[in-house]
């Protein structure tokens, strides 16, 4: 079950310039929140209607006394620009703007609401006074396609709410040979994230001071009953175990100020001979319950993973943009590749990280790579600890939220599929499938300094995602081009 997750309560507020009749705002409004009822939101309709800046101070208090945490300012008429955008600056969390359709054309008179028009101004005096707010693509509706637009921003706002209350616990420095998952954190500090380095001897403490904690052997016995016949190395459980329990007391004990965290943990190369196992599946299992465990101290991959678990309510998974898909395995697989064309498909990859839930056959295994370093010529041992196993197939997006070397956010979206076609390969892999991929890979990916690591999403957010990016200021989100859509600096003649 996800823990680490905030709940999201919309407040909804109905604005109308006074020289229209408040009545058809307040009439308009009653009718989106009752169009709301049976989509899944946990929406409080404002008794208040918004004609000047003390009804947009009462409407302000009402929605918070009654726990709102998200903003829907909804014109229901033309709307006071001033009073309705000072509302979305004093609240202090996710706004969302929507307005009303004229609902016949046998009342176009005393009727009429000109919400169309006042949207305009809406976003001109919310550039005034500097603000983001949520606006849907179009943002105009009838009572029913105004509630799916709430519904939509439901998710948006969970990643926003999420965000400002965040902390990233790190440890170890970011490891030479993974430069590219190295970036400055001040731009993380500037969307209200907090972050809290600490060394890999405070966690080998920390992990040393919980031998014999009681809870092992209640953790360990839900390991077995998860992996059943995938658990292949029982022997490695109670260290992993021990290792669980110390990652969520440090989450308890440092959470500080914070309401929500993840962690970007160095895995590799000491971990295994000083700690004497791989950490993947216990990253696996913390990420099922909503707090990520990125790899190699990727700060930006837990970002990342993160926001992906805020954006479905299901658990995220961080994998290397890997290797290509063989040619005679794509026509081998010919009916599942379908339409493709080799250069849309590549093996999204790592060690073991993957929740179980995702994969098609869970087993615990060890890292052969590691292996060949540590320990070659024996059983495996200290490099036990792996989650393997296809990952299941269907629909995806891969995105990223990373920072420049100048300490500038950017950030990628594009949507494909899982195929189900067996990778014959080890650890936590998948054969994927992006529209376009080749290019992107090279035009984005390459051409972007983008890093390895790619967040995946189980399901198609795109839209969700790329909104989100929008509302906490990054200007560059890039997603795969059709076929025609030429990238900045891509070659017309190629």
């Amino acid at each position: 079950m996800l823990t680490n997750i905030p709940a999201v309560k919309l407040g909804l507020v109905a604005v109308s310039r006074d020289c229209f009749p408040a009545s058809l705002s307040e009439r308009r409004r009653v009718a989106v929140a009752k169009a709301a009822v049976g989509l899944d939101l946990d929406l409080y309709e404002a008794k208040t209607i918004v004609e000047n800046e003390k009804d947009a101070l009462a409407a302000l208090d009402e929605i918070k006394k009654a726990g709102a945490n998200a903003l829907v300012v909804y014109l229901g008429n033309f709307g006071p620009e001033g009073p309705e955008t000072l509302m979305a600056q004093k609240f202090g969390g996710p706004v969302m703007f929507v307005a009303a359709a004229e609902e016949s054309g046998e009342d176009l008179i005393d009727g009429r609401g000109d919400a169309y028009c006042g949207m305009l101004n809406a976003s001109y005096n919310l550039g005034l006074r500097g603000l983001r707010a949520y606006i849907p693509e179009y943002p105009v509706g009838t009572a029913a396609e105004v509630a799916g637009m709430i519904a939509e921003f439901a998710p948006i706002a969970r990643i926003l709410v999420g965000l400002a209350g965040l902390k990233i616990f790190g440890f170890g420095p970011r490891p030479y040979d993974f430069l590219a998952c190295n970036a400055p954190i001040k731009p993380l500090f500037d969307l209200g994230v907090e972050v809290q380095e600490n060394s890999e001897l405070d966690l080998f403490a920390a992990y040393n001071a919980h031998k014999g904690d009681k809870r092992i052997e209640a953790i360990q016995a839900d390991m077995a009953a998860e992996l059943g016949a995938g658990n292949r190395y029982a022997g490695i459980l109670p260290r992993l175990a021990q290792y669980e329990a110390t990652l969520l007391d440090w989450y308890e004990e440092n959470l500080g100020a914070s309401k929500y965290a993840v962690f970007a943990n160095k895995c590799w190369p000491a971990f295994q001979t000083q700690f004497g196992f791989v950490p993947c599946y216990v990253n696996s299992r913390l990420a099922a319950r909503g707090i990520p465990v990125a790899c190699e101290t990727d700060i930006y991959g837990a970002l990342s993973e993160y926001i992906i678990t805020l954006a479905t309510l299901g658990p995220a998974t961080l994998l290397d943009i890997n290797n290509t898909v063989p040619a005679d395995m794509a026509k081998a697989n010919a009916a599942a590749v379908g339409g493709y064309k080799l250069t849309d498909l590549f093996m999204g990859f790592h060690c073991g990280n993957t929740s179980a839930c995702l994969l098609k056959k869970p087993q615990m295994d060890f890292q052969r790579i590691m292996r060949r370093a540590l320990e070659p010529d024996r059983e495996p041992d200290i490099t036990r600890g792996t989650l393997e196993g296809a990952i299941k197939d269907g629909a995806i997006t891969l995105f990223r939220l990373q920072s420049t070397a100048s300490a500038e956010l950017k950030s990628y979206v594009a949507q494909g599929e899982i195929l189900p076609v067996d990778p014959r390969s080890f650890g936590s892999i998948a054969v994927f499938a992006v529209p376009e991929m080749g290019r992107f890979y090279r035009h984005v990916l390459i051409a972007k300094r983008y890093p390895h690591h790619a967040g995946v999403a189980f399901g198609h957010v795109g839209k969700t995602l790329f909104a989100a990016m929008k509302l906490l200021g990054v200007c560059d989100v890039a997603y795969n081009q059709p076929a025609g859509t030429l990238y900045c600096g891509e070659n017309p003649f190629a």
